[in-house]
C-alpha cells in the first residue's frame, strides 16, 4: 500500500509543479492566495519533492525528506485555503496530500528495519 501511495502522491506533485511553473490558471491562483513571489518556488518544490518520492524508493533518506517537505508545504498550502475562506471541495486536496505524505513519512520512521 505505501508503493501505491508514493508512486500517486509522487505523480500528483510532479503534475502540480509542472502547472505551477507554467500556467496562468495557478499565477492567478497565487494571487488570490496572495502568494505570487512564492509560486516558482512552491512550484519547484512540488516538482522536486514528487521526484524525490520515487528516488526515496531506492534511498530511505531522500524518502523521508520529500515526504516530511512535501506534508509540510501541504500543510501550508491548507492553512492558507483555510485563511482565504476556501471551501472545503478546494481545500480537500492539500489536505488529502498532506495525511498521505505524513503517512509514508511516520510509516518509513516508525517501521521495523
Amino acid at each position: 500500500m505505501n508503493l501505491l501511495l508514493i508512486v500517486v502522491s509522487a505523480l500528483t506533485f510532479i503534475s502540480y509543479g509542472v502547472l505551477c511553473l507554467l500556467t496562468d490558471h495557478m499565477k492567478e491562483e497565487f494571487k488570490r492566495y496572495g502568494f505570487s513571489k512564492f509560486r516558482t518556488l512552491t512550484g519547484w518544490l512540488e516538482l522536486l519533492g514528487g521526484i524525490g518520492l520515487l528516488v526515496g524508493l531506492q534511498y530511505r533518506p531522500i524518502l523521508i525528506l520529500s515526504s516530511g517537505g512535501l506534508a509540510t508545504l501541504m500543510l501550508m498550502g491548507s492553512i492558507t485555503r483555510i485563511k482565504i475562506r476556501d471551501s472545503i471541495v478546494q481545500t480537500l486536496p492539500a489536505l488529502s496530500l498532506m495525511v498521505i505524505n505524513a503517512y509514508i513519512l511516520l510509516s518509513i520512521l516508525f517501521k521495523n528495519p
